[in-house]
């Protein structure tokens, strides 16, 4: 079909890979968690237009250059691991202020998190800056879909649009999951003070590990 071959492994493989835990996915249910279904969304977008631009990045061979230049690829992974770093320090430095005021009246500051601090994220803008410093991501897209791709096929161009497509498809499903799971948790996020503060730092603590595994990994 349009130049992709073996689809149903290709759906199979694709479904597994999606519901692996990553510092997309982890971002997106933080922020759908912390302020609701809406800004859930925003930073699921940007997840969506990051993985866009690594499917076309990939398509039209960056990931073969990341992988043949060493300077390149490190940059780009430095930058990510510093990145991902950063968004930890937030999440651990959120945490702490959440372990100090957790026997304050409730009244006062009904979500986990202030209004200036939710005023000064943007979700949209995060997600995106993740997908895209994530070298891995691009040399994953163009290993695993190259093997879906006819070689023989006169517009492989079209191939990949597909397979991005269905990856583009399954990555909503999961994320809108995760979106609406977490405003779920969000509730007993208010109610539980504690549970807010220890999912905040797990998150934090998540994220650094993310940026770790990134910087020792190899192009």
């Amino acid at each position: 079909m349009l130049g992709v071959i073996d689809l149903p492994t290709y759906l199979a493989g694709l479904v597994l890979i999606v519901l692996l835990p990553g510092p997309n996915s982890l971002y997106v249910l933080s922020v759908a968690a912390r302020r609701g279904v809406r800004t859930g969304y925003a930073a699921a977008a940007g997840v969506w237009c990051g993985d866009a631009v690594l499917m076309t990045l990939s398509a039209a061979g960056v990931a073969s250059l990341l992988q043949a230049n060493a300077v390149l690829f490190g940059i780009v992974k430095y930058a990510g691991a510093g990145y991902l770093t950063w968004l930890a320090v937030g999440m651990l430095r959120a945490a702490r202020s959440m372990w100090r005021a957790r026997r304050e009246p409730a009244a006062h500051d009904a979500r986990p998190e202030t209004a200036a601090a939710a005023a000064g994220e943007r979700p949209f803008r995060r997600a995106l800056v993740i997908s895209l410093f994530n070298p891995k991501a691009i040399l994953f897209f163009v290993a695993f879909f190259v093997q879906f791709v006819d070689p023989g096929y006169a517009y492989p161009a079209v191939s990949f649009v597909v397979l991005g497509a269905f990856a583009q498809l399954a990555s909503f499903l999961y994320l809108t999951a995760l979106i609406f799971s977490g405003t779920r948790l969000a509730a007993a996020f208010r109610r539980r003070r504690r549970l807010s503060a220890g999912a905040t730092t797990a998150a934090g603590a998540l994220f650094l590990g993310f940026a770790v595994k990134l910087t020792l990994a190899g192009a």
